[in-house]
């Protein structure tokens, strides 16, 4: 007997019917592709646990305990002690306000001359990919070499600067013993390093935005100056505030520019501590008087800082858009 047309032929014994096994298929292919996205991101997680979130822990483990550089496996648990004693400790805060004063110093100055310099190469003009890179060289630069060359500018005896100012009739200045003229000095290294750098991310950010917004503002009669204020700045929002994020986060782990401008000083940030940054006391803690569960206590102290800092500037976002 033939089948009729158009129907499917009947199975043979011990045979599945054709489109018997398409909806375990289709089932399949489901689970697949909602699993799929999970097993291409968690080689990241895992290694982000190895690296990252296991060190944050063991840190935070250490942090309550008397446990020494010299015998790392010998601890004795001290609950929150290494946390209390910093709050009468002179040299911490001594660090923390270093740290907030050089903060300012470097990253108020440091963003907008970025943000004057993104606004100059977005103009067209002739060799702006050799503008781009020069503005990117300083970042390339070794924190070793900018900060040597930076010493050598800021000498008290032969520095050019001082030589500059005397030539204005102005006195030599101390720059690495002084309390302000150090930190200043220390900021300057930190302006010309990341300036060139945020400069290419408003720089970016710059070329998204329409380029119609700026013909119907000058349509409408705007001077640049409006322009660059009702046009750009808005459009460079997220821009400013990533940049925003990453120089706060960058000034709490200052390290290597102070650490290096005060040459024979070391970890202690100038003869009389007067540039040393909270990632300085770290150091000088951990790997100079040997304490690792200070050290320890410090970094979380640095974490949540930047927690508290964060989370205060996210709810005075919200409660303005509110």
């Amino acid at each position: 007997m033939t089948s009729e047309a158009g129907a499917l032929p009947a199975a043979a014994p011990g045979e599945h019917a054709p489109g018997e096994h398409a909806p375990a298929v289709r089932r399949r292919a489901r689970g697949a592709a909602r699993w799929a996205p999970y097993g291409l991101v968690a080689p990241f997680f895992l290694l982000f646990g190895a690296f990252g979130l296991f060190p944050l822990l063991y840190t935070g483990w250490a942090s309550l305990h008397r446990v020494e550089l010299t015998a790392p496996d010998e601890r004795r648990w001290v609950g929150l002690r290494n946390y209390t004693r910093l709050l009468d400790d002179p040299f911490f805060w001594n660090a923390l306000g270093n740290t907030f004063t050089i903060g300012v110093l470097s990253t108020v100055p440091q963003l907008l001359l970025a943000l004057g310099m993104a606004h100059l190469l977005d103009v067209r003009l002739r060799g702006r990919a050799f503008f781009r890179l020069v503005a990117l060289a300083p970042y390339a630069t070794s924190v070793a070499a900018a900060t040597l060359v930076f010493a050598l500018l800021f000498g008290r005896e032969h520095g050019p600067v001082n030589w500059v100012l005397g030539g204005a009739g102005l006195a030599p200045v101390d720059w690495q013993n002084g309390p302000w003229a150090s930190k200043a000095a220390v900021s300057a290294i930190v302006v010309w390093r990341w300036t060139g750098y945020n400069a290419l991310i408003y720089l970016a950010a710059m070329q998204t935005v329409p380029r119609e917004l700026y013909e119907a503002a000058a349509l409408d009669g705007a001077s640049r100056w409006r322009q660059f204020v009702h046009v750009t700045l808005p459009g460079l929002r997220p821009a400013l505030l990533f940049t925003v994020v990453v120089s706060t986060i960058g000034t709490t782990q200052l390290f290597g520019e102070p650490l290096l401008f005060g040459a024979g000083a070391a970890a202690t940030g100038g003869a009389d501590h007067q540039f040393q940054t909270l990632g300085l006391y770290l150091y000088e803690q951990g790997w100079v008087n040997l304490h690792l569960g200070r050290a320890a206590a410090i970094a979380w102290v640095m974490l949540l800082a930047l927690g508290a800092v964060f989370g205060a500037a996210r709810l005075l976002g919200a409660r303005r858009a509110g």
